[in-house]
């Protein structure tokens, strides 16, 4: 049997003030019957879309008129609506303008296969966008974007995207895995207050052939002995930089030895 009849009915010819008052009814069939309505403007619709209820198959429904998404604002409220389509959504990620696109990679509750196609059509767009653009994208774009930005290298955005809150661990050491990286980037990130003290940021940049002699011989101290034997071994560093660890190892060897020594005694006396 029909559910609410007459409210459907009604919901084909309402008025725009009544269309307000329908918008919050519990009956799907009603809010499709909405969707019918030559009344029903942008405003409106926006405003049906932010309710966090509303079925699937209202969602769908909207997904599937391609009148109503002419406009931006539609798109931009369907494709931020938490039970929106998969589908649909992916779609509509294309079309979004950069900062909304921005919001969207992070957006509370966003599955990972939509963050992370946003995020693929930002690193996309990232050659054609102005300096001002990226320059905010720098600031507050997400990790992966804030990793693509540093990569790039420019001269005015290095530092700014350093400071992104967004940007990790996982970035910084990718951005370091390029061998072809400009040296320009490895000293802002060997010279920054925060990257420049993570453990494995320093290995990453023991590293790189783009590390000067100087920063590099500051970390050596901190680096456990077996990563000191791994980066010594040959092929890794260069030549120059290799002599270095080998003394540093070795500068270490006898607290090491006297302390393995130490073990064994107790060892042996219990």
């Amino acid at each position: 049997m029909d559910s609410f009849p007459q409210d459907r009915e009604r919901a084909l010819v309402a008025s725009s003030e009544e269309i307000t008052l329908l918008l919050q009814h519990p009956a799907a069939a009603v809010l499709l019957a909405l969707l019918d309505n030559p009344a029903l403007d942008e405003t409106r619709l926006c405003l049906l879309l932010e309710r966090k209820d509303l079925s699937g198959e209202v969602l769908e429904e909207i997904s599937r008129r391609k009148p109503l998404l002419k406009n931006y604002r539609v798109k931009r409220a369907l494709a931020f609506h938490p039970r929106a389509p998969r589908l649909a959504t992916l779609r509509l990620v294309r079309e979004l303008y950069l900062m909304d696109l921005v919001q969207l990679t992070l957006f509370p509750g966003i599955s990972g296969e939509i963050r992370r196609n946003a995020e693929d059509h930002l690193i996309a767009r990232l050659p054609q966008l102005p300096l001002g653009h990226k320059i905010t994208l720098a600031r507050r774009g997400p990790a992966r974007v804030a990793g693509a930005l540093l990569a790039e290298g420019h001269a005015q955005i290095r530092a700014v995207v350093l400071d992104n809150a967004y940007l990790t661990e996982a970035q910084i050491l990718k951005v370091l895995s390029r061998e072809k990286l400009s040296p320009d980037v490895v000293r802002e990130i060997a010279r920054h207050r925060k990257w420049s003290t993570v453990y494995n940021v320093r290995l990453a940049l023991v590293r790189h052939p783009g590390s000067t002699l100087s920063s590099v011989l500051g970390y050596l101290p901190e680096l456990t002995v077996s990563d000191l034997r791994e980066l010594a071994a040959p092929g890794i560093v260069p030549e120059s930089l290799r002599k270095y660890l080998q003394a540093e190892i070795q500068r270490r060897k006898p607290h090491y030895q006297k302390t393995s020594d130490s073990d064994i005694a107790s060892d042996e006396r219990s």
